[in-house]
């Protein structure tokens, strides 16, 4: 099989669209809920996902043949949170205070269902670069979703978005304007409510879904 073959294309592309593992296998969204107050932490996490998921697929497709049944699962996550221990170092190491932001959300990558699913439902029958694709595909499709929320949210939240005032000062009511920040959008029911709107518009435009 070609390496962009038009199968290996639906393997890529269908996360990000038709069979996105937030909007429709509804996955992973605990930290869509709690990472995306503001955009950037959001970039920085759905990254991490999309790198420790593709790399964990690929390891996992080139052992699957040795891997007893019994103790997949056990070595599923042994990789995961090795590649998970590796990405949270580089992220102190260079991101320092987006990593403080995340906090334990890096660390609970190793139980994201989005992770596990691939590697069970995915890596474990299919080759390496076929994995890397779905795991590239499903990360950036979980990305996408909170890259939405968290750009939403910080510019209506704190009128800014990756910590550049995009509102102007004079807009705010204090400074003659008639704007103010609400404030509901930086805590964690707000998430849910533009998350479920997320949903419907996505499920509203792919009506086939259904």
């Amino acid at each position: 099989m070609s390496l962009f073959s038009k199968e290996n294309g639906e393997v890529f592309m269908g996360p990000l669209n038709l069979n996105n593992p937030v909007t429709v296998q509804v996955l992973g969204i605990c930290s869509a809920l709690a990472v995306t107050s503001q955009l950037k932490p959001a970039i920085v996490m759905g990254l991490s996902v999309t790198v420790i998921t593709a790399f964990s697929n690929v390891i996992i497709s080139l052992i699957r043949k040795t891997i007893p049944n019994r103790i997949r699962i056990i070595v599923q996550l042994v990789v995961v949170a090795a590649l998970v221990t590796i990405v949270s170092n580089i992220l102190k190491a260079y991101v320092y205070d987006v990593s403080v932001q995340l906090s334990v959300y890096v660390g609970l990558i190793i139980t994201n269902c989005i992770l596990m699913g691939r590697l069970e439902a995915f890596a474990m029958q299919n080759g390496p670069w076929e994995s890397f694709l779905d795991g590239i595909g499903n990360g950036l499709g979980y990305a996408l979703i909170l890259v939405i929320i968290g750009l939403v949210r910080e510019l209506l939240g704190f009128g800014s978005i990756l910590g550049f005032q995009i509102i102007p000062e004079c807009a705010y009511m204090e400074n003659g304007g008639l704007y103010i920040n609400n404030g509901m959008m930086t805590m964690p029911a707000m998430a849910l409510i533009l998350l479920a709107c997320v949903i419907w518009a996505h499920r509203a435009y792919n009506k086939d879904l259904d």
